[in-house]
């Protein structure tokens, strides 16, 4: 039950590092497409 418990955490930690780093690339895309961008 513990071993379960332990994969489960793991498994939950882990996705949520992939969903940081989602995020964060999102918005480093988001600041170059802004800084690139001409409004001209």
């Amino acid at each position: 039950m513990k071993k379960l418990l332990l994969l489960l955490a793991l498994a939950g930690a882990g996705v949520f590092a992939v969903w940081r780093k989602v995020q964060s690339d999102r918005a480093e895309l988001d600041l170059w497409t802004e800084a690139t961008t001409s409004d001209e």
